[in-house]
């Protein structure tokens, strides 16, 4: 999943003339876990301003889905100020979703595959426009090539 760009949309409150972040995952890895037994994990992001005004988050929401199951969701309010024609880096922790975990597991032990579809959906809350920034990607995982 390192290095994926990722498309948005609802951009329309924006600003007239202006150009949505561009963002993609550049990293996603394991973490220790704030509850025994949970997996959690931390995911990079780099996120591109293509415009000349800086961008103020004032924070993110986020969830990952595998196979159609909610697996990961979290929120960051650690948000930086991205200069414009700038970029910054963003780092969420993630939590796993018990329930969805629970599902995906039950899925895998009646039907065994190596082949997943993901979705990352993110929502972008800018400072002073009056809609969010919705960010989405969607692809699939194969085990077996990364396996070669």
């Amino acid at each position: 999943m390192v290095g994926l760009v990722l498309s948005v949309s609802g951009c329309a409150g924006f600003g007239a003339g202006r150009e949505p972040p561009t963002v993609s995952v550049q990293s996603f890895r394991t973490v220790p876990a704030q509850a025994p037994g949970l997996p959690a994990f931390e995911i990079g992001l780099v996120i591109l301003n293509p415009n000349p005004e800086p961008l103020r988050l004032q924070g993110i929401a986020y969830s990952i889905r595998l196979d159609g199951q909610p697996l990961l969701d979290g929120v960051s309010n650690d948000m930086p100020v991205i200069e414009g024609y700038g970029q910054g880096a963003v780092t969420l922790n993630a939590a796993v979703n018990v329930l969805g975990g629970i599902r995906m597991l039950n899925s895998l032990m009646r039907s065994p595959r190596q082949t997943f579809d993901y979705e990352f959906t993110a929502k972008l809350d800018p400072v002073g426009f009056s809609r969010n920034i919705l960010v989405t990607h969607a692809g699939r995982i194969d085990l077996t090539a990364s396996s070669r």
